[in-house]
């Protein structure tokens, strides 16, 4: 099956890990294009990309291209998924899909109208042992689902002198570690269960409302601007908060995220509790998971292709002993986009997070920040 051809539009921390993902795949990357002309060919020859692009419109106009991947800031998600489908291209976009609801809902409709393939990376839903874990829940290993609990945490952004664009409003939007870090958490517990969030009750903290901002663009993850030359910069999103959760089967639940939390570089944790068991599972120990019993021995199950249901072992890559982690999730859901692309067939099921699913994620995002500030539930 011949896959479709790729472009890489950022050239920041994603735009390599996309690059990656998509020549493990077997994917030809043609080209890519960075915020300037000589970002273009700096990630070019740095990644070994046949073109650096002079503009967005040169990449859309490239004929090689059928897929775009948009790995930019997050303000520039709507136009640039908007154009890419209007242009005739298939779309993987970096969540959030848009700065807000209206903006996700014009793409979902915009998609819808297109005839094009269009996802968001939700990259987390593909470890093995989260597919594992949908597929015993969806057969009734654990019963009626009960509760839902867990939590996103990191420390990148502990100190004030830690920046990056995420924590500017205006860059990234009203919500920052809910938006770049719990909504993965809450298309994966949804993803999952099979229920959808119906109300949310959240309480959010700002740690730093005044950030040291260095006079040049900042990496994600780079570390402290030690050393550089500073200036203040008032800050209005959140680093960490707690949310209470109703989900449609009348399951309750919790989610704690900070991207303010020591020694946390990225760990998410669910713990899903039905009638019959339970399941539990740890992003930093990603090849194991915790199935939990009243009546006999709880056990743990290593990642093994041939203990795994078929939908897990279909997006196992290794054999068991072998660990799969991080980067081996954008190879996985970029095999199911792609695999789906080529097949040919756009009115089959989608086996990929959708833009319909990046919507669904914004609107959670609205009513979060709805609630912070009424300090009280919202229903969605």
């Amino acid at each position: 099956m011949a896959l479709p051809r790729a472009a890489i539009v950022g050239t920041g921390f994603m735009g390599p890990a996309h690059t990656e993902g998509l020549r493990r795949l077997g994917v030809d990357v043609v080209g890519i294009l960075g915020s300037r002309p000589e970002r273009s060919r700096q990630a070019a020859a740095a990644l070994a990309i046949e073109t650096a692009y002079e503009s967005y419109a040169d990449l859309l106009a490239d004929p090689r291209v059928d897929v775009v991947h948009i790995t930019t800031p997050n303000r520039f998600h709507f136009a640039q998924a908007g154009e890419a489908l209007r242009a005739g291209k298939h779309v993987l976009c970096e969540k959030p899909l848009a700065m807000n609801a209206g903006e996700s809902s014009q793409l979902v409709d915009l998609a819808a109208r297109s005839g094009r393939a269009a996802g968001v990376n939700y990259n987390i839903r593909f470890y093995p042992l989260c597919i594992e874990a949908r597929a015993r829940i969806a057969r009734g290993d654990l019963g009626p689902i009960l509760s839902v609990q867990g939590s996103y945490v990191q420390d990148w952004l502990l100190y004030p002198n830690d920046y990056n664009w995420r924590v500017l409003a205006e860059e990234g939007g009203d919500l920052r570690a809910v938006a770049d870090i719990g909504t993965h958490w809450l298309d994966l517990v949804q993803s999952i269960t099979g229920q959808q969030v119906s109300a949310v009750c959240a309480d959010l903290r700002t740690v730093h409302p005044v950030r040291q901002r260095p006079k040049g663009e900042v990496q994600t993850f780079a570390g402290p601007g030690a050393g550089a030359d500073l200036e203040p910069v008032a800050i209005t999103t959140e680093d960490l908060g707690a949310i209470l959760l109703r989900f449609g089967n009348d399951a309750i639940g919790t989610l704690w995220v900070s991207q303010a939390t020591a020694g946390r570089k990225n760990s998410l944790k669910f713990e899903i509790g039905g009638q019959n068991a339970a399941l539990a599972w740890d992003s930093e120990r990603p090849n194991e998971i915790w199935i939990g019993h009243r009546g006999q021995a709880n056990e743990t199950l290593l990642k093994d292709p041939g203990l795994l249901d078929p939908a897990a072992r279909r997006f196992t890559g290794y054999p068991g002993g072998h660990n799969e982690g991080y980067p081996d999730t954008f190879k996985q859901c970029f095999r199911a986009f792609y695999e789906y692309v080529a097949a040919g067939d756009l009115g089959a099921p989608r086996p990929f997070p959708t833009f319909a699913d990046g919507h669904r994620e914004i609107q959670l995002c609205d009513a979060i920040l709805e609630s912070n500030r009424r300090r009280g539930w919202v229903t969605i």
